[in-house]
């Protein structure tokens, strides 16, 4: 098996409102939109964030498991500068996130906020100084 990963796959609750906040918040270019069903986001070379209405993924899938706390899963967006940082939490408050925390420096050395999605999923915005930081960046 190769190793890499194709799409990341969530099920959200409201399907228009995931539409609103990634697109029309924070601006990204959808490659597939079934109103009702998925949207699909090319987000590197060669993953695909695909957000599913939860109905159609419990479907495929299974149930969703539901309650108190924070899904275990957050999803790192890494940027070259801690200015970087700030900005990009700036422009997901703007869109709607709820909560963003501000960044701060992280005992490992990098620099970190965190914003939410409209269905809770956790995004890092962060600067990793480590070779491992650098691998994920783009040319």
């Amino acid at each position: 098996m190769d190793q890499r990963i194709s799409f990341i796959t969530l099920a959200v609750r409201d399907l228009e409102r995931t539409h609103a906040f990634y697109v029309d918040g924070l601006g990204w270019t959808p490659e597939l939109f079934v109103p009702g069903e998925v949207l699909m986001i090319r987000t590197g070379e060669h993953l695909v964030l695909s957000l599913w209405a939860e109905a159609g993924f419990e479907a495929e899938v299974g149930p969703v498991r539901r309650g108190e706390g924070i899904v275990p899963i957050t999803i790192a967006h890494n940027v070259r500068t801690e200015d970087e940082v700030d900005a990009v939490l700036e422009v997901a408050r703007a869109a709607g996130a709820d909560p963003v925390t501000a960044a701060e420096r992280r005992d490992w050395g990098g620099y970190t906020g965190y914003f939410a999605d409209p269905d809770g999923f956790r995004w890092e915005i962060a600067v990793n100084p480590s070779p491992i930081g650098e691998l994920v960046l783009p040319d």
